[in-house]
């Protein structure tokens, strides 16, 4: 089972869950546990590979990671916890997580929280995944995960987003980075099912008015899910929107949750 952390509100039935990217873990979340455990149960995930959840030996034989084997880890851990329903906080690839999660076991999904979503690959990020699918075995990971992380993140007020997630990836291994990377082969047909299908669970969107890469096709989505999507975008923030504004974030995703519990 993969590492998780529990943070307990005796006066509260409600969970959150965060979920976090890939190359991150679930430390990146320090600015959002105190503010939510005032008003829920918390629950923090480490995704296989990352932080705590080391590789283990069942996992070394895998031949490649998928969504719906990440997501089921991440039932894994609620089931054992018998925790019957849980809001769902992710962020950046963490949100392909909860979605394909709420494909799977949509009755354990009380809302979804979607920082910095991914929901379509645009022709740079589409660059960028051949560049890293061509280079993935020949340069350090590092180089590749400090390229993708200044492109997706380039201005100045972005550098604590991707000088930390820099410092969480290098706590990973390179076979563990090739096998994240290689779910980019899955994820066009995955985020096209996305966009096209709404799925009958609350969703908020949060996102930075400068995350170029992503946020266009989020905007389109919402318009088309306005049966159950809202969008709330924060001025002067990037792709990592609780790390670089939490305040915002926060006030943002609580009042959202609050009205969903």
């Amino acid at each position: 089972m993969i590492a998780h952390t529990i943070y307990r509100n005796e006066s509260s039935t409600e969970w959150v869950t965060f979920v976090h990217g890939a190359g991150g873990s679930s430390s990146i979340w320090f600015k959002q546990i105190r503010a939510f455990q005032k008003h829920f149960n918390v629950l923090l995930l480490d995704l296989r590979g990352h932080g705590e959840s080391k590789p283990t030996f069942k996992n070394g034989f895998n031949q490649k990671y998928t969504f719906q084997s990440i997501a089921q880890d991440v039932y894994e851990v609620v089931e054992h916890l018998k925790i019957e329903k849980s809001h769902f906080v992710g962020i950046s690839l963490g949100t392909i997580v909860i979605r394909q999660l709420a494909e799977m076991h949509p009755t354990r999904v009380k809302s979804m929280i979607m920082g910095g979503a991914i929901l379509k690959m645009n022709f740079r990020s589409q660059i960028l995944m051949r560049l890293g699918n061509i280079f993935k075995y020949v340069l350090p990971y590092l180089v590749l995960y400090r390229f993708f992380a200044f492109v997706i993140m380039p201005k100045k007020n972005h550098k604590q987003s991707r000088l930390l997630f820099i410092n969480e990836a290098k706590k990973l291994y390179q076979k563990e980075f090739i096998k994240w990377f290689k779910l980019t082969a899955e994820i066009n047909p995955v985020l096209r099912w996305f966009r096209q299908v709404e799925i009958n669970i609350p969703t908020l969107y949060v996102m930075g008015e400068e995350d170029y890469m992503f946020l266009p096709s989020v905007k389109q989505v919402v318009e088309k899910h306005y049966k159950t999507a809202e969008l709330f975008v924060i001025e002067n923030c990037g792709h990592v929107v609780n790390v670089e504004q939490p305040l915002q974030f926060n006030s943002a995703v609580i009042s959202f949750v609050r009205s969903k519990a």
